[in-house]
């Protein structure tokens, strides 16, 4: 069982920066790929970066204002979102996918963990 705990999110104005961070209690972070998750209020959740167990492939909804990291040292995965807007606001998942293949990167929503979430609020 893998627990994951996001941070670093709150209320920033439209055209700042935040980093998310999310932490998981699992000695073998190393071996699920990572996500990053959102759900706005009223809409569905989508995703946003995911990055793969060996951290060689990502993926991006918005590859210009959001870098995918993680540190397996730390069991900690990160996102950092630059350029806010308004419309970025909404309560952000990281999840954990356990893989095999250390390069995959999962594009579903049928990831086996997820985090709390932690609002992220970007005013106009």
């Amino acid at each position: 069982q893998v627990q994951l705990e996001e941070s670093g999110g709150g209320l920033v104005q439209a055209g700042g920066s935040l980093r998310l961070s999310c932490a998981a209690s699992e000695g073998t972070f190393s071996n699920h790929a990572m996500g990053w998750f959102r759900q706005a209020q009223g809409k569905e959740r989508e995703l946003v970066a995911v990055i793969s167990a060996s951290g060689g492939n990502t993926y991006y909804a918005d590859p210009v204002r959001f870098t995918i990291s993680r540190d397996n040292a730390k069991n900690t995965v990160y996102l950092q979102m630059n350029s806010l807007k308004p419309e970025d606001t909404a309560v952000y998942y990281c999840a954990a996918d356990r893989t095999f293949y250390s390069d995959y990167v999962p594009l579903n929503f049928d990831y086996d963990y997820w985090g709390q979430g932690t609002q992220v609020t970007v005013s106009s």
